[in-house]
C-alpha cells in the first residue's frame, strides 16, 4: 500500500520544537473525567517516537463544541492521563495562543511535553482563519508540524489545514496508520468482502454506501437505518424511526445494486433484516425486548435492533468473510436490551481470526471498546474518527491529509 505523504519518520527531527496535531476530544463522565482514553492511547507511538529523539513537543487538540472558554471542555484532564500513559510530567497551559505559550515551551528543556488548551475556545479555529493558525506556529516556536490527528483531519480547520502554510508538515505514525489501513481494506481486500453498515440516517452515508456496492461482496444493514429500506420496500415500520424523503436516493441504491449483481440477486447483497427487536416505550426503565418479523410491527412499536433471526444470518455471513469493515450500530445500543445485535456482530468479527476487520470510529467505535473492555486486540483495526474514516471509506480526500508534503517518490507501506 502506497502512503503519498512524509511522515515524521522520514526526516530528521533530533531536538526539534515539534507542533503536534493530536485528537483529544475524548468523551468525559459527568464528574469530568475520561469516560474512554483510545485517542490518547492511539497517540502514543508518535509521541514516544519524538521523545526518544529528544524533541520538545507541543500538542494541541479541540474538545467538543464550546462556545468561547467553557471550563467543562477544558484539555486539563487529558493532560493528567497522558502524563499517567507517558510516564513523564505534561505542562498543561490554558491557552493555545499568545506570549505564555511562547515562554513556556521556550523555557522548556527538550524532551518535554506541552499540552495546549482547547484550540475550539477561538472561533477562528473551525474557521480555517489564517491568522489564527500563524499565531498558533509563532507562539510555539514549532519548527515543524505533525498531524497524526486523525479524528480531525476531515475538517479543513485552523489547526489541521491553514497551519501548514506557517510550518514544514508531516504525517505521524498513527494518521499514516489510519490511512494505510483504511485504503487498504477499501481498494485491495481479502475475499469476501463484507461492509456492515448502521447507524441512524441514509443521507449521511450516500456515498459511503455506493462506494460499499462497488467494492463489497455483501453489505448487512442494520440500525434505524434498515428502517427506512425496510419502509421503502413497503414495510409497515409502525413508530420506528424512518428518514423521510429518501425514495429517489433508495431508487439509486437499488439500481446500483442491481447492475451490479443482478436485479435477482440483490437481496442477497444489500441484506436487511428478516426479524427486529421492537418497543412500545423506549424510555421506561422496564425495557421488554420483544422480537417479531418485519410483516408484524404493531402500529404502536418501534424497531429498536435486529432480531435473533438477523443476528443469526449477519454473523454466519461474518463468519465467512476475508475482510469486514463495520459503519454504524447495528440497534439503540445505549440501552443494553438493544445492544444484543451489535454485541453479537462484535462477537462474530472477533471470532474470525482469519480476516482483516476495520471498525469505523465514532458510535461504532465506542460500543466495541465498552463491549471488549478496552482489549481491541480481537479487530485488526479500530479507527479513532468517526467522520474522518467515513469519509475516507467513501473515497474522499481528507483536508488535513492532503495538506501534507508529499513523499518522495513511492515508498509502500506494509
Amino acid at each position: 500500500m502506497i502512503f503519498s505523504k512524509q511522515t515524521v519518520r522520514d526526516i530528521d527531527v533530533e531536538r526539534q520544537t515539534v507542533l503536534v496535531r493530536v485528537d483529544y476530544n475524548v468523551p468525559l463522565k459527568k464528574d469530568g473525567s475520561i469516560d474512554d482514553d483510545l485517542r490518547i492511547r492511539a497517540s502514543l507511538p508518535t509521541l514516544e517516537y519524538l521523545i526518544e529523539r529528544q524533541c520538545k513537543l507541543v500538542l494541541i487538540s479541540h474538545l467538543g463544541r464550546p462556545e468561547g472558554r467553557d471550563q467543562s471542555q477544558s484539555l486539563a484532564p487529558v493532560a493528567a492521563r497522558l502524563a499517567e500513559l507517558l510516564g513523564r510530567p505534561v505542562k498543561f497551559i490554558d491557552d493555545c495562543v499568545g506570549d505564555k505559550v511562547y515562554q513556556t515551551v521556550k523555557h522548556a528543556p527538550c524532551g518535554s511535553v506541552v499540552l495546549l488548551e482547547n484550540l475550539r475556545y477561538y472561533a477562528e479555529e473551525e474557521a480555517d482563519d489564517m491568522e489564527f493558525a500563524k499565531n498558533i506556529a509563532k507562539s510555539t516556536g514549532a519548527n515543524l508540524f505533525v498531524q497524526d490527528g486523525f479524528g480531525a483531519a476531515h475538517r479543513a480547520h485552523a489547526s489541521t489545514h491553514a497551519i501548514t502554510q506557517f510550518l514544514p508538515s508531516f504525517a505521524g505514525i498513527l494518521l499514516e496508520k489510519e490511512v494505510t489501513m483504511i485504503q487498504r481494506s477499501m481498494e485491495s481486500p481479502a475475499r469476501p468482502f463484507v461492509a456492515i453498515i448502521g447507524g441512524a440516517k441514509i443521507s449521511d452515508k450516500i456515498d459511503l454506501i455506493k462506494r460499499f456496492i462497488d467494492k463489497a461482496d455483501t453489505i448487512l444493514i442494520g440500525g434505524a437505518m434498515a428502517n427506512t429500506f425496510l419502509q421503502f420496500k413497503r414495510y409497515d415500520m409502525g413508530k420506528s424511526l424512518v428518514e423521510p424523503d429518501q425514495e429517489e436516493i433508495l431508487r439509486d441504491i437499488y439500481e446500483l445494486a442491481a447492475e451490479k449483481v443482478g436485479p435477482e440477486n440483490v437481496d442477497d447483497f444489500l441484506v436487511l433484516p428478516k426479524d427486529v427487536a421492537v418497543s412500545e416505550d423506549v424510555d421506561s426503565p422496564d425495557q421488554v425486548r420483544r422480537e417479531v418479523t418485519v410483516e408484524k410491527i404493531a402500529e404502536q412499536e418501534r424497531a429498536l435492533d435486529i432480531g435473533s433471526q438477523a443476528i443469526q444470518q449477519f454473523c454466519d455471513v461474518v463468519a465467512g468473510a476475508g475482510t469486514i469493515v463495520w459503519n454504524g450500530p447495528l440497534g439503540l445500543t445505549e440501552i443494553e436490551t438493544f445492544s444484543i445485535g451489535s454485541a453479537r456482530i462484535a462477537l462474530a468479527i472477533a471470532s474470525n481470526t482469519e480476516a482483516v476487520s476495520i471498525v469505523g470510529g465514532g458510535d461504532t467505535a465506542d460500543f466495541v471498546l465498552k463491549w471488549c473492555g478496552g482489549d481491541d486486540s480481537s479487530f485488526t483495526h479500530i479507527s479513532t474518527g468517526g467522520g474522518a474514516s467515513m469519509e475516507l471509506m467513501s473515497g474522499k480526500k481528507l483536508p488535513g491529509v492532503e495538506s501534507l508534503l508529499d513523499a518522495y517518490g513511492q515508498r509502500v507501506v506494509h
